[in-house]
């Protein structure tokens, strides 16, 4: 049975954690002297929400099931959602509900894809919020909240198995919430060394802050509407965002074992960060050359290169240039970039390299079966055998993950853009690419739902659409699927 007392208890305690993520944003409002319109009345509802759930729950008990898991972590985004889209509505800066859950459900999934076409003229506060929705979903708020929150003392394997991405888990630690202090840590420090280098490069202070959380969280949100070519012309600082976004593209326990184990062979043996590195560098590698060619010198091919390759390769969507006015032939490549994703185990979406390394495996062996019908050849990974209920899994992960993508182009292509809109000819193409972006927590999409506008244009039902694939890409599909179907439900 559902233990909907322990949900509503623990549900309690997750809402103080968001009322105390917007005090810090009404503090910046204070300090920008902005009032307080925006996010007293949500604190306010997000305490008493919170201290009602903790109170139906007070005598739950401590065992939690693995349906509860599911649940707690489906409810908590949507909960998180709802509550959080208030500052948006109250500050007036965006025009209705369908709009503001979209932007809100965006920043938690670490989307990065916006409505807001002017958000030089929003207040500070609300960009800060923006970000900072972007950097708790990074690390996963049921995550976060292990870490920090350790007496719950219930379900953390169960809650940790369902929110962390990838089908397979390296154990940092026996402990649950012991692991995920340490990988908080190590996503806290790379956050905080990202805003210094921004710093050293000449990037203001707000700036900085904010596109250090959204860069480390792999969610693209910025502070300006122009791309950052236009706002502040610096190499340095793309530099430096190339970097950022590429590691926390890599699985954070690896990251762990590198630098604080100092096992620096493990990080290079690893087979998915291989993978990883050789689809970066042979994507960047023909965009480059590709854009050389044209009219972009070697220098500036390069880096715009591994900047666009690595900001869709890692769902971070940041962009300097618009690169839907590259060469057509330049789009497949990038597509595929935005599909297959970063590391498991990181803050980005996508397919996740870790199993496109499996199904390149699986594929491999087949075909040596088919030469040695008698062969045993189990599939490996770094030298382990990879269990066959996880390959069982992985294609059916696949068959979810490319059934969602093509369905939900199909019902945004469908549902069109609002009827006063400025871009008329939408196409399957451009549904196709909105479609792969909300899915894989990209940001930007094709054709004119590239980086150089909003999505603003898009009809309430695509933005609910939309808003969806981005849920299900977060959590990998199973944990949302499962919750329609009539056995979970059963006793």
């Amino acid at each position: 049975m559902v233990n909907w007392k322990l949900i509503a208890r623990i549900m309690g305690y997750l809402l103080f954690i968001e009322a105390g993520l917007m005090m810090l944003c009404q503090g910046v409002c204070w300090l920008y002297g902005e009032g307080a319109k925006s996010f007293l009345p949500p604190i306010v509802m997000a305490v008493v929400l919170g201290m009602m759930g903790v109170g139906l729950g007070w005598n739950a008990g401590k065992k939690m099931g693995r349906k509860d898991g599911y649940i707690v972590v489906s409810m908590v985004w949507v909960l998180f959602t709802l509550i959080g889209m208030l500052p948006f509505l109250l500050d007036g800066c965006v025009p209705d509900v369908a709009s503001a859950f979209f932007e809100t459900m965006s920043g938690f999934t670490s989307t990065g894809a916006t409505i807001i076409d002017d958000l030089d003229s929003m207040p500070k506060g609300l960009l800060f919020w923006r970000s900072l929705t972007q950097w708790i979903g990074g690390i996963g708020i049921v995550f976060f909240t292990i870490a920090i929150l350790p007496a719950f003392g219930v379900g953390e394997v169960k809650l940790f198995a369902v929110e962390s991405t990838g089908p397979l888990h390296s154990k940092v630690h026996p402990r649950i919430s012991v692991a995920a202090k340490w990988i908080g840590g190590v996503y806290v420090v790379l956050t905080l060394l990202c805003m210094v280098s921004l710093m050293l490069c000449g990037m203001p202070c707000f700036d900085a802050v904010n596109y250090s959380l959204c860069t480390t969280a792999t969610g693209g949100y910025g502070t300006h509407s122009a791309m950052l070519e236009d706002v502040f012309h610096s190499p340095a600082i793309d530099y430096v965002l190339i970097f950022f976004m590429f590691v926390s593209g890599v699985n954070y326990t690896l990251i762990y074992y590198t630098i604080l184990k100092g096992k620096v062979k493990k990080f290079f043996r690893d087979a998915e960060f291989r993978a990883y590195l050789i689809i970066v560098l042979g994507a960047s590698l023909v965009c480059a050359v590709t854009l050389a060619f044209g009219e972009y010198g070697v220098e500036y091919a390069l880096r715009q290169s591994l900047f666009t390759v690595i900001s869709l390769q890692t769902t971070t969507g940041l962009a300097t240039v618009d690169y839907t006015l590259w060469p057509v032939q330049l789009m497949p490549v990038l597509l595929f970039v935005m599909f297959a994703g970063a590391c498991s185990g990181s803050t980005s979406g996508g397919f996740k390299c870790v199993r496109l390394s499996i199904i390149y495996r699986v594929l491999k062996n087949e075909f040596t079966r088919i030469l040695h019908p008698r062969a045993v050849t189990p599939v490996r990974m770094n030298g382990n055998i990879v269990p066959y209920n996880v390959v069982q899994t992985l294609l059916g992960f696949v068959a979810l993950f490319v059934c969602s993508l093509f369905l939900g182009a199909f019902v945004l292509a469908l549902s069109g853009v609002d009827p006063n809109d400025v871009h008329p000819n939408f196409d399957y193409y451009e549904a196709f690419g909105i479609a792969m972006s909300s899915i894989s927590n990209v940001g930007p999409g094709m054709g004119y739902y590239g980086p150089a506008h909003s999505w603003a244009i898009l009809s309430p039902v695509a933005k609910l659409v939309c808003s969806f694939l981005m849920l299900i890409g977060r959590l990998e599909i199973f944990p949302i699927m499962i919750l329609f179907t009539r056995s979970f439900w059963q006793k």
